[in-house]
């Protein structure tokens, strides 16, 4: 089940990086909206890499 929500997770991450992709060709990307994803990018590739080891402590 492990490689299950590994493999959906790298799906939500592709996702994501398309519609990056997306906003960044628009002629006025709507600068919210890329703050927001690229944020649930980083969770997403945080949560594939094992997230953070430190206990989600920030510093």
């Amino acid at each position: 089940m492990q490689s299950t929500h590994l493999s959906a997770l790298e799906a939500k991450h592709a996702g994501i990086e398309r519609q990056l992709a997306d906003e960044t060709r628009r002629p006025l990307p709507d600068t919210s909206l890329l703050s927001m994803l690229k944020k649930q990018k980083l969770r997403l590739k945080e949560a594939l890499s094992g997230g953070p080891k430190s206990g989600g402590a920030k510093g």
